[in-house]
Parts: structure tokens; C-alpha cells; sequence
């Protein structure tokens, strides 16, 4: 699929702006339900919209688009918020200063100070990747010391465990949610335009931030037990791409494939 191919008016001028999760949301569902999801983005590119906000770098995110066919984003909220981003027409990824001051002080460069913190703690496996403004484990909850919590507090700052299987510990008070309603402001999107999907803990912050919002059917339930009455959040039956569009047809935000418009009226 091709990188920003013919000009497409003003973000803020679309009807729509999705501003998905990845793994298990986008790409999650059945390969039909991607497909159908993907095709419609890529025939309404001049009404829609993509911002990707995932856990994942940006460099990664786009290897991804390159080698698996994605439709392409615009930008990107990557590294679980710690990063803001605009991806250029030649497919490459540049911050966004203006945006990501603030998530700097914040992180204050503090990533060797928790590496050595946390160094040895039962549970976390350092991930390789040097990450800007975040460091990240892989969890393995059977033998996790849940001290590591308390040792990135005392640090003034933040941790979150998503899926169960990883650990990030982040600048205080940046996460998906904080920076995808910095992104849309800075940007002009009317907030009742966008919709914010996800699965996982580390998309709560994003389902909960006022925005219409979709926990897709196969969100784990640690996060579906945290929305329970938020009014702006959609559950959907369907799993990934397919919850998607059921959001996309339950709360009216463009007109979608048929057997989306079905899914959430089974839902209702």
C-alpha cells in the first residue's frame, strides 16, 4: 500500500480519524476482517484518517507497513506515549518537538538510573531496544517481585503492565492517552471525530481519556473490568479489525462496510 500517494486534504478537515492500537486490535481478527478493514481505509483516505498508538517504536511500525501491506499512518504515538510523531511521504518518522518537550523533562534522562534499579529483579528481562523517553521488560508473573513498583515510584515515575508480560516504566503522567489528546489538539481534530481503539492495560489511558473509544472483543479482561462505566467506550463482540468497524457503525462516525453496521446492531 502506498505512502501518502496523492495529496488528501487536512486531517482536521476528514470526517474521521481512527487512532488504533496494533497487535490484537488492527491487526487483530480474522485476515477477512483486516482485509475489509484496510480496503476501506485505503478507498476513503480523502474522509479517514490513521494515527497508530502502540506500544511499538516507530521504526518498527514502519518495517511493518513495508513488509506486511498496512495502510500507512500519518502519525504515530509510539513507545506507549513517549513518542509523537508525524510520518513524512517518503515513509519516514519525525518527531514532533513542540510535543515531545514536556515527555523529555519529564523522563529527565533517567533511563541508566532505572536499568540499574531494576537490575536483578525477579520477573523482568530488560528488552534490547534503547527506547528515547521509556525503559521496557518482558514480565514473567510467576517469578515477578512486585518491588520493581515501588523502586519506580521512589524514582518519580511511572510503570504499567499490559497483557500481563510487559513492564514499562515511563515518565510520570505520559502515556497513550496524555499524548494522543496532545496530538489532536496540536493537529485541530475535533474530539468527536476520533476513535480510539485497543485490547490491552496499556490502552486504558487512550479508552478512558473522553474520546469515543472501542475495547475490540478479544480485549483482555483485567482492561474490560476497568472500563465498566465509561459511557464514551464502545465493547465490541467482534474481535480486532472487525471490533473496529463495529465501533465505527455504533457510534456513526462514517459510513462503513455492511456486515460492520450488522455486527454492531447484534451488539446493541
Amino acid at each position: 500500500m502506498n505512502v501518502h500517494a496523492t495529496p488528501r486534504p487536512a486531517i482536521a478537515a476528514r470526517r474521521f480519524t481512527l487512532a488504533t492500537d496494533l497487535d490484537g486490535t488492527f491487526l487483530g481478527g480474522s485476515e477477512e476482517d483486516r482485509k475489509i478493514l484496510y480496503d476501506w481505509i485505503e478507498a476513503n483516505r480523502d474522509t479517514v484518517g490513521l494515527i497508530f498508538v502502540t506500544g511499538r517504536d516507530p521504526e518498527f511500525i514502519m518495517d511493518m507497513c513495508r513488509e506486511q501491506g498496512l495502510p500507512w499512518p500519518e502519525y504515530v504515538v509510539g513507545d506507549v506515549g513517549t513518542t509523537i510523531a508525524h510520518v513524512r511521504p517518503d515513509g519516514h518518522v519525525e518527531p514532533i518537538p513542540e510535543l515531545e518537550a514536556d515527555i523529555a523533562a519529564r523522563w529527565h534522562n533517567k533511563g541508566d538510573h532505572v536499568r540499574a534499579a531494576l537490575d536483578g529483579i525477579s520477573g523482568l528481562t530488560l528488552q534490547p531496544t534503547a527506547f528515547r523517553y521509556r525503559v521496557s521488560y518482558d514480565l514473567t508473573p510467576s517469578v515477578y517481585d512486585a518491588s520493581a513498583e515501588v523502586l519506580v515510584e521512589t524514582m518519580g515515575l511511572d510503570w504499567l503492565i499490559s497483557d500481563n508480560r510487559y513492564f514499562d516504566v515511563l515518565p510520570k503522567g505520559v502515556s497513550k492517552g496524555p499524548s494522543i489528546k496532545r496530538l489532536i489538539s496540536h493537529l485541530g481534530i475535533p474530539e468527536n471525530r476520533v476513535l480510539c481503539a485497543g485490547d490491552t492495560m496499556n490502552d486504558l489511558s487512550m479508552l478512558i481519556s473522553g474520546l469515543p473509544a472501542v475495547a475490540v472483543g478479544n480485549s483482555e479482561t483485567a482492561l474490560t473490568q476497568r472500563l465498566h462505566g465509561h459511557d464514551t467506550v464502545h465493547h465490541a463482540k467482534a474481535h480486532g479489525a472487525a471490533g473496529i468497524l463495529e465501533a465505527i457503525a455504533a457510534f456513526d462516525l462514517h459510513d462503513a462496510p455492511n456486515h460492520a453496521s450488522n455486527h454492531a446492531l447484534k451488539g446493541a
